[in-house]
């Protein structure tokens, strides 16, 4: 099958608008299903919720090999709130910028996958193989990723995975996991006239906030990632000015690093926060960490210095990707499999206003990706 043209393919995935919320990632879905399954890929949709759309598809495949797993995810965040200069739905070219809300976070990753996918397709029977997840709500918690982990049967086997999220095309060997929750606290409500007949939950709310901020995490720093990160990103407390609040939430995030365990976090935050404070899970999913020094990881280091002119150094995101919940549902007798974030966008544009990728970007991370398939496949 003759290589498409993966810049039109970029364009064609940013006209489908998958904003999540709501996501409606069904419609992108099935276009870049629909061109799986022509390259005669063995293609599945699973939806975790109405329209919220995922594709599971495989090609080759021998009893004596895993397949190699390349995933990205179909849903974008919102446009945001000033205005933007080229249209974020239309896929619009600048120059070498291609703009768009996604083109870099990450339909520029689909379709680089899609792309080296329907070239290969031909070769590939006789082969180790691949699966291609596609998922929909990453944005809100890798909801789709997590539902494919723990549905029956959805996810096959894979022997490694690479997750084509905005790296500019750079191998990042994981990144933090996130502990995310809501400290919430009870109060009394009185006239606020009368506080003394009330008991103020914004009051402990504020002392939560205290030892939130000096908390020290009972962990050694990781060598490449670091110390875990706490942030209180939001509070909410409190019906009207002239009443005691009975009720306040505090928004907590906290990345952690390897040798945190999360279940030990959470009963330190318990004992640290204390008996008024109630906490509720929002998102716990654990950080993700390769050797470097894996054979694969270091080929794939080697393919991508090949194309990038230079040996990337050995690095991690810090955002949180679809890598935690896929190696859980690939996960086997040996392990979770070896993972890389490689892709072609631009990682300082994920999110922004006018966000774009780079044309040229584009066309070198399908090169990257095609030889990391030839090299696993033995093409």
């Amino acid at each position: 099958m003759a290589a498409p043209d993966v810049i039109a393919l970029t364009q064609a995935l940013l006209r489908l608008d998958s904003i999540n919320p709501p996501g409606r990632e069904r419609e992108c879905a099935h276009h870049v299903g629909a061109l799986l399954e022509a390259a005669g890929c063995a293609v599945r949709y699973l939806e975790f919720d109405t329209a919220r759309t995922c594709v599971v598809a495989r090609i080759g495949g021998r009893s004596d090999a895993l397949p190699l797993c390349l995933s990205g995810h179909l849903d974008t965040v919102p446009l945001g709130t000033l205005p933007w200069t080229h249209d974020p739905l239309a896929g619009e070219i600048d120059g070498e910028r291609l703009y768009g809300r996604g083109s870099s976070d990450m339909k520029a990753g689909v379709a680089a996958i899609v792309a080296v996918v329907l070239e290969l397709a031909p070769r590939l029977h006789a082969t180790a193989g691949l699966e291609i997840v596609l998922t929909a709500g990453e944005e809100q918690g890798c909801m789709g990723s997590a539902f494919l982990a723990r549905t029956p049967d959805a996810l096959g086997r894979a022997g490694a995975i690479v997750i084509a999220e905005p790296t500019a095309n750079r191998p990042y060997v994981g990144h933090k996991g996130i502990f995310k929750f809501h400290a919430v606290t009870r109060g009394v409500a009185a006239h606020a006239s009368r506080p003394e007949l009330g008991d103020n939950a914004i009051h402990k709310a504020a002392d939560a906030v205290g030892r939130l901020r000096r908390y020290g995490f009972c962990c050694r720093p990781h060598p490449v990632m670091g110390l875990p990160t706490l942030n209180i990103g939001t509070i909410e407390g409190g019906q009207n000015i002239n009443s005691v609040p009975d009720r306040c939430t505090l928004g907590v995030d906290i990345r952690t690093v390897p040798g945190l365990d999360h279940e030990a976090l959470r009963a330190d935050l318990a004992r640290t926060l204390g008996p008024e404070v109630e906490l509720r899970l929002v998102n716990d999913m654990p950080p993700v960490w390769t050797e470097p020094d894996l054979a694969w990881v270091q080929r794939v280091f080697a393919l991508s210095a090949r194309v990038l002119g230079e040996h990337p150094p050995v690095q991690t995101l810090t955002a949180y990707t679809d890598a935690g919940s896929l190696r859980r549902g690939y996960a086997g007798a040996a392990g979770a499999p070896p993972t890389v974030v490689l892709g072609p966008g631009e990682p300082e544009l994920a999110h922004v206003v006018d966000e774009y990728c780079l044309r040229w970007r584009v066309e070198q991370g399908v090169e990257i990706l095609r030889d990391i398939v030839c090299d696993w496949c033995g093409l």
